[in-house]
């Protein structure tokens, strides 16, 4: 496999997420994704340690976090 021999820029940027479509992309605010991590390891601790949840987990968490938020906004 060949490639363009570009390199991508490696710096903070914000990070997005793909739509439905996956052309269109969101803005997440700075440092959701990171709390959204640590509220996952939490509940992976909380919940002992157990394998294979990682996805209900991190679903889990952003629940949490987007509830957070909303509430924070009112």
């Amino acid at each position: 496999m060949k490639t363009s021999g570009k390199k991508q820029p490696v710096g903070k940027s914000k990070p997005q997420v793909a739509g439905r479509s996956g052309t269109s992309t969101i803005e997440l605010p700075d440092g959701m994704l990171e709390r959204i991590s640590q509220k996952a390891n939490e509940l992976w601790r909380e919940r002992g340690y157990r394998e294979g949840y990682a996805l209900q987990d991190w679903l889990d968490a952003e629940a949490m976090v987007m509830e957070e938020i909303h509430e924070a906004r009112e």
